[in-house]
């Protein structure tokens, strides 16, 4: 590990970040926002998501410059703050997040190579899966060869899929008309033919939707042990960051200066391509559906490190299973990046017996990420009260709005998402108990037995509710 080969720079970092963040969802998420909201409470939204994922980011920011020992920040942050078991629950549950999430780029990568050929459908048939499979090993092998060349291809995909989303926002930029943006810019939405539902209402459907299309903003701390510079950390997050939310805001917000809310609530997937169509005809529609594809590609890269990285630091930190630890002859963690994608290839041969299985999986995915980034706001605030230094003022605000907005989250998220995410969590806890009488330590302190015992009656809530939320 200690190789300058296997170290990564500022740039690439920053790629990890933006290739994680920018995927598939880009490319649909003006019509997932117009299904929600008005422009004016769009805009509203993108306020609200950037005011709360962007103190997340600069809690990052700050507990990496402050605790440089943590390396994966993601969950050592938690169990740092919170004991072992807070912080198994919340590298068990960013590991699944992203595992579940790259099941989804397997299937949205064939069903918009289906664009180009119907042969494989809606990604979700055997010739999709067959294709995924092939997609998911190459990436393996990419990935194995060394961080630095995963790095930099990931880079160059980053790069790439970036150019049909500028050309995009170029385009909607030259063809804004004010009229069609200003129209109902408040959300009367009974002129837009459906019911009337207030700001408020909408204002949550809107956040509900941009919290999801963040995840990934972490990834340069979880490479922190990886950075060449320790500084980049921090420095890779906000970039990152302040990029992204900035492309997301304009792609979903100039849109509606194109077409009507109620034209982009009926577009088909993706929406992108469709507005696109409609400013400089067929070629847009091609554009956008090229860049899904090397979205999707470079998105499944990047968290596929992620998911292997995690899933190696919790081996080192004693949370996950030695066999995790093992690296190769390039310094990459083998066993780790192999179980993480033997369970994705496991999970791809689900959609071959239920139509239902993506729609699942996706929920899971998007509510098991919101216990590590709730952790990490809560370290944050328990760090800086503890420290009392230079900036507590600022660093108590961060830490603070980072908190009261993870737990807005996870209230507007509905019980749905509570159910799920209880359901998916506490299995794990399996694990834990074998790590910890493998290394002959104490399984739970007392306030940690309580936490487990509410764990498990929460389990048998979620088991009797779940029929009632899918």
């Amino acid at each position: 590990m200690e190789n300058s080969e296997n170290k990564i720079g500022l740039f690439s970092l920053v790629g990890i970040i933006i290739s994680a963040i920018v995927g598939a969802g880009i490319f649909n998420l003006m019509k997932e926002v117009a299904n929600s909201a008005s422009v004016g409470v769009t805009i509203l939204g993108w306020i609200v998501a950037g005011v709360g994922m962007g103190s997340l980011a600069f809690c990052f920011e700050n507990l990496n410059n402050k605790r440089p020992d943590l390396n994966s920040g993601v969950f050592s942050y938690a169990q740092a703050g919170f004991g072992d078991y807070i912080g198994f629950n919340s590298v068990w549950g960013y590991w699944i997040s992203v595992i579940i999430g790259n099941v989804a780029f397997g299937t949205l990568l064939f069903s918009a190579l289906g664009y180009f050929f119907p042969i494989f459908g809606n990604g979700q048939n055997v010739p999709s899966i067959i294709g995924a499979s092939i997609m998911l090993w190459v990436i393996h092998v990419m990935i194995i060869r060394g961080l630095d060349k995963a790095a930099m291809l990931n880079t160059i995909v980053m790069i790439a899929k970036l150019v049909p989303i500028l050309i995009f926002i170029v385009c909607i930029l030259l063809a804004f008309n004010k009229n069609i943006f200003m129209t109902d810019f408040w959300g009367n939405l009974s002129s837009n033919g459906t019911r009337s539902t207030s700001i408020m209402e909408q204002l949550k459907g809107t956040v509900l939707v941009t919290i999801w299309v963040f995840i990934g903003v972490e990834g340069a701390v979880v490479f922190s042990g990886r950075a060449r510079k320790r500084s980049d950390v921090g420095k890779a997050t906000i970039i990152g960051f302040s990029a992204v939310t900035l492309i997301y805001a304009t792609v979903t917000v100039f849109s509606f200066g194109i077409l009507s809310q109620k034209q982009l609530q009926a577009l088909p997937n993706p929406a992108m391509a469709y507005v696109l169509e409609a400013v400089i005809g067929k070629p847009g529609a091609i554009i956008v559906n090229a860049g899904v594809i090397i979205a999707i590609f470079g998105a499944w890269i990047a968290n596929t490190m992620l998911a292997e990285e995690v899933a190696y630091q919790a081996g080192l930190r004693e949370l996950f299973p030695k066999i995790f630890t093992k690296e190769n002859k390039n310094g990459m963690p083998i066993n780790s990046t192999f179980i993480t994608n033997m369970i994705v290839q496991v999970l791809l041969l689900s959609f071959l017996f239920t139509d239902q299985a993506y729609s699942l999986l996706s929920k899971l995915s998007s509510s098991t990420i919101l216990l590590p980034y709730t952790c990490v706001a809560l370290f944050q605030l328990k760090l800086t009260r503890e420290n009392k230094e230079k900036f507590f003022s600022k660093n108590i605000l961060v830490g603070s709005l980072a908190t009261i907005y993870m737990f807005w989250l996870i209230y507007a998220s509905g019980l749905m998402y509570l159910v799920l995410t209880i359901l998916a969590l506490v299995p794990g806890t399996i694990m834990y108990i074998y790590v910890k009488r493998r290394n002959s330590e104490r399984i739970f302190t007392r306030a940690e037995t309580y936490i487990f015992v509410v764990a498990i009656l929460l389990f048998g809530y979620g088991i009797y509710m779940l029929p009632g939320v899918i």
